[in-house]
Order: structure tokens, then C-alpha cells, then sequence
């Protein structure tokens, strides 16, 4: 029986990060998946979206806004399936990445369905049946999350869709409602949308984004009302049935019914921790009531020698905050020097366009915690490199102490924000203020800019507005 220091069930951006880190720090490391290296987010989700969000980036450019940069296109025909062999192109090749990544930290690689027979042997099905028994010091559980589904809704696959079929498939329908308008439906709703799809968002809550800040939801609603993007906000899905090659999906907005005819639907409406078959009934894992692995700040579960990181904890169900608890948890499990998580300032992004980048507490959220809170604001139309790249909708908000001047949160809506957020997160955890943020020289012109003008508005005196 291979016996080993280490083992971590599931290969996506929690569970290889963690086998890295802690081969690094000298442990003999296996690492399980039942399906593929690079989990959901490598194969199926965050990455080969990105692409296709960029293929819909050129494709609204080139259809409605070919008079702002002095081209006209006549006659254009879009291929998407073109788009999808870009986007699988995209997501092989960081496949084959991690492929690498093994060989080279030395971590060997068993593909099959993982269960956990006690707190130092596992045991893999591997995809012809056979099983083998592997045995370690410690296991790490990071098995990931799967799509919520509707009670009484059966997803098929090709009507009724999760993330999975929608993100490989190579044709478009003429329509399409998609359920849940959090960050999956909202990329989905920017790329259906630009291939020109009727696209209508249903979200059982009072705004789109509802995790967001509220200014936030307000702005990228008015941004996709402008791209014809419908949106039914506070209605609830009571159930979608197929009706001659369409899709019924039968809505409730307070006391009133309706029913939306379409060609599709997607279900995006959450997440649940991947947790069974695992064999955690014999091992008595203390679960949250959500189903979740509960872990502590070290990322140990309630049995001695299982560790759990990622999705399946139900902490912040976000790639980078997997991989952040994984290098934690390996070194935590190797002994020596680590941190710990503050899952409230993780940075979080939405790669709709345009993008939405936040991270900590909103305004009202400092407000009811007994801040007295001091918010600076810069809008991008006042900002040069934005409006030069044609894309001046949007802004930046900083929510501080008023009192010591910490940054208690940031959110953004604009262009490229997702890649303005670590300079903010940064300064919160190194303890900067607006006014250093504000002091720091910024490159001109450049989208960064916003930052420095909001943070001087912290203190009552932006430069440029």
C-alpha cells in the first residue's frame, strides 16, 4: 500500500495549490481527482469563461460601437462556436500546466473517486473499477462545490442548463432565462447578450449582485438595461417545464404570476459543498448546517489528521480563496510560520461588462456595525486612460473609519476593475490609509488613477472632480 505524508482529495485551485505548497516544504504528496487536474475552474468555469467574455468583449465592439472608434462593419457573421474552441484551447493548455506542475514538485497523481476510510487511509475507484488503498499522516478534503438546483426542476442538459453544459456547448438559442443573478448568470447574461441572444435575468432577490454593494447593483443594472438585457428582479421561479421544444419557466413577482416562454434556461442560482460518498458518516466530520465542512483557522476538521480547504467548507466559495486557505493549510500541516484568513476582506470580482470588483465591508454594512464611515468617490468619465479605451461608465467608492482612517471595504464597477482591487486589498492589509493610497504616485494615464482620485476624495479634496 503507497503510504505518503499527505493526501488531498480534489485537484482544483484549492486542492494542487495545497499539494505544491506542502511537497515545498518536504511532504511526500498524493493528490486525487475523480474527473481532471485544475478542477471546475480550469476546465469548466472560471478560466474558459474569461475567454469567451472576451470574445463577447470584440463582438459587442465590432455590432454597436464601430462609429466611436471610426470603423464600419457591414455584414458581420459571428461564429461562437469559434469562441468555445478558443475558450477549451485556453483551458487545455493551463491543464497541461498543472499536468507539469506535478511532475515537477514530485506529487503523484491517482484519478478515480476518492472515499475516506479512516483518518489515514483512503481508498480511490479508479474509472475501470478497480480500487487501491492509500494511506497517509494527513488527508486534505477539498472536493469543491456543486450547482444548486431548483426543488422540482431537472436539469437536462440541454434545455434546462447548469454552468457545466452552458459553458461547452457551441451553439446559441434565440433565447434564453437565466435563474440567479449573481456572478455566474451575470457573466453568462454578458456573453449571451453579445452574440445576440434574448437574454432575461430572473433574481429572487430585491437587485442583481445582492452580495454587492447597493450603489453597485444600481449601476450595472442601468448598464445592461442599455444592452437589452431584461431583468426581473424580487420573482422567484416556481417551475420551468418543456412545452414543443420550448422552455416554460412560470415566475411569481408578489401576487403576480407568468409565465416566460424561451429556448433555454440556465440555473445559476448557487453553490453545495461536494461532501458525499466521501465517507464522512463513519468518521463522524462535524458538518456546518449548510452541509459544509467546518474548519478552524488552521483549516483542521473535528477529526485529528483531516484538514479541509476550499468550496467544501462554504467559507467563500471563490478560486483564489482556495488556494490562499490550501497554502495555509499545508503549512500549518508542515509546522511551521503561516497566517490566517480574513475571509471578509477577500478580494471578489464579477467579469460582466462592465466588471465589478469589491472587497470588505459596503457602506451600510460599516454603518451598522458602529462606524462613523467616510466614503470617497471618483467616476471614470473623468478619467483619461477611460475615457481614451471608450469605456467611461462606472466608478470608484472607498468606505473608511472616519475616526483612524482604515479601509473598512472598496467597490468598484467599470472597466478592468477586477484588476485594480489588489493595490486596495494590499493597503487594507498592510493597515495603509486613503491618505497613503492618495500620497502614492499613479502612472497617468491609467485606469489606477480612480483609485488615488477617490482616496483623495477620502479626504475632502479630489483633484480632478
Amino acid at each position: 500500500m503507497p503510504e505518503y505524508d499527505l493526501i488531498v482529495i480534489g485537484a482544483g485551485p484549492g486542492g494542487y495549490v495545497c499539494a505544491i505548497k506542502a511537497s515545498q516544504l518536504g511532504k511526500k504528496t498524493a493528490i486525487i481527482d475523480r474527473e481532471w487536474l485544475g478542477g471546475v475552474c480550469l476546465n469548466i468555469g472560471c478560466i474558459p469563461s474569461k475567454a469567451l467574455l472576451k470574445n463577447a468583449e470584440v463582438a459587442h465592439i465590432l455590432q454597436h460601437r464601430g462609429k466611436d472608434f471610426g470603423f464600419k462593419v457591414t455584414g458581420i457573421e459571428l461564429d461562437y462556436g469559434a469562441a468555445v474552441k478558443r475558450s477549451r484551447q485556453v483551458s487545455d493548455r493551463l491543464v497541461k500546466g498543472i499536468e507539469f506542475l506535478m511532475k515537477k514538485n514530485g506529487i503523484d497523481v491517482f484519478m478515480g473517486q476518492a472515499k475516506i476510510l479512516d483518518a489515514s487511509t483512503v481508498a480511490v475507484e479508479g474509472v475501470e473499477g478497480e480500487t487501491q488503498e492509500i494511506k497517509a499522516k494527513d488527508i486534505v478534503v477539498a472536493t469543491g462545490a456543486r450547482t444548486m438546483a431548483i426543488p422540482g426542476v431537472e436539469l437536462d442538459g440541454e434545455q434546462i442548463l447548469s454552468y457545466r453544459e452552458a459553458i461547452l456547448q457551441e451553439t446559441l438559442p434565440n433565447s434564453v432565462v437565466i435563474v440567479g443573478a449573481g456572478p455566474i448568470g451575470l457573466e453568462f447574461a454578458t456573453i449571451w447578450n453579445a452574440y445576440g441572444v434574448e437574454v432575461t435575468l430572473v433574481e429572487m432577490l430585491s437587485r442583481i449582485a445582492p452580495l454587492e454593494d447597493e450603489e453597485v447593483s444600481k449601476e450595472l443594472a442601468k448598464a445592461f438595461g442599455r444592452r437589452k438585457i431584461r431583468i426581473l428582479t424580487n420573482t422567484r421561479v416556481e417551475k420551468i417545464e418543456k412545452a414543443e421544444g420550448k422552455i416554460l419557466v412560470h415566475v411569481t413577482s408578489g401576487d403576480e404570476a407568468d409565465v416566460i416562454e424561451t429556448e433555454q434556461a440556465l440555473v445559476a442560482i448557487g453553490f453545495q459543498p461536494n461532501t458525499d460518498g466521501l465517507g464522512f458518516d463513519s468518521l463522524e466530520l462535524k458538518l456546518t448546517d449548510r452541509g459544509a465542512v467546518e474548519v478552524d483557522e488552521r483549516m483542521a476538521t473535528s477529526v485529528a489528521g483531516i484538514w479541509a480547504i476550499g468550496d467544501v467548507t462554504g467559507k467563500l466559495m471563490l478560486a483564489h480563496v482556495a488556494s490562499a486557505m490550501g497554502i495555509i493549510c499545508a503549512e500549518n500541516i508542515a509546522g511551521v510560520e503561516t497566517v490566517t484568513m480574513d475571509y471578509e476582506m477577500m478580494p471578489r470580482g464579477i467579469y460582466s461588462h462592465p466588471q465589478v470588483a469589491s472587497f470588505g465591508l459596503t457602506e451600510e454594512q460599516a454603518q451598522e456595525r458602529g462606524y462613523e464611515v467616510k466614503v470617497g468617490r471618483f467616476p471614470f468619465m473623468a478619467n483619461g486612460k477611460a475615457l481614451g479605451i471608450g469605456e467611461r461608465d462606472g466608478w470608484v467608492k472607498l468606505v473608511t473609519d472616519a475616526r483612524y482612517g482604515e479601509i473598512l471595504g472598496g467597490h468598484m464597477v467599470g472597466p478592468e476593475v477586477t484588476e485594480l482591487l489588489p493595490e486596495l486589498t494590499l493597503a487594507q492589509m498592510m493597515e495603509l490609509t486613503a491618505a497613503e493610497i492618495a500620497r502614492n504616485v499613479h502612472a497617468h494615464p491609467s485606469l489606477s488613477e480612480v483609485l488615488m482620485e477617490a482616496a483623495h476624495d477620502v479626504e475632502g479634496h479630489a483633484i480632478h472632480m
